[in-house]
C-alpha cells in the first residue's frame, strides 16, 4: 500500500460520485437514502472547498466545506468520508485539520458541522475542539471557534 497523497480541489464530480457511492452505507442514515449522490457530487465539485486523500487514481478520503458566507462568520463542513478499508488511519483527522487551517486563513470566525448522534466521529470532532451547540432529532450541531489556533 502506498502512502496517500493530500490535495485540495483535485477531484471532479465523477471522482466524488464514485467515492461517495463507495462510502454511502457508512453514513447514518446511509447517504444514498438522503441525497441523490450524482447531484450532490456535482454540487460539491462546483461549490465546496475539498480536502482530499488520494491513493493512486482513487479518492480515498474527502472533507468538503462550504465557504460561501460573505460575512465570513461561519464555514460549514458538509461531508466527511473515508473509504471503509482505510478508516482508523488518521486520514479523516488530517483532512479536517487541513480544512480548519484553510478556513481560518480565509478569515472565518467559526467552522460548523452536523452529525448524527450515533456517529463514531463525534469523539474526533470533540478532540479537535468542536463544541456541541444544539440538537434536532438525531442531528447534533457542532462548531469550532477559529479565533485562536
Amino acid at each position: 500500500m502506498i502512502a496517500p497523497q493530500l490535495f485540495r480541489n483535485r477531484s471532479g464530480a465523477h471522482d466524488i460520485r464514485a467515492h461517495l457511492t463507495a462510502c454511502a452505507a457508512s453514513f447514518t442514515p446511509p447517504l444514498d437514502k438522503r441525497v441523490a449522490i450524482p447531484d450532490y457530487a456535482a454540487k460539491l465539485a462546483t461549490s465546496a472547498e475539498r480536502f482530499e486523500a488520494w491513493e493512486g487514481p482513487t479518492l480515498i478520503g474527502l472533507v468538503a466545506v462550504y465557504c460561501n458566507d460573505p460575512a465570513r462568520a461561519r464555514a460549514f463542513v458538509t461531508s466527511v468520508s473515508v473509504l471503509p478499508g482505510r478508516r482508523r488511519a488518521g486520514l479523516g483527522r488530517g483532512l479536517i485539520e487541513a480544512a480548519i487551517v484553510h478556513v481560518r486563513g480565509l478569515g472565518f470566525a467559526r467552522l460548523a458541522l452536523c452529525v448524527d448522534r450515533s456517529a463514531t466521529a463525534i469523539g474526533l470532532y470533540r478532540r479537535l475542539g468542536f463544541i456541541e451547540e444544539g440538537a434536532a432529532g438525531e442531528a447534533m450541531q457542532f462548531s469550532l471557534d477559529l479565533g485562536t489556533p
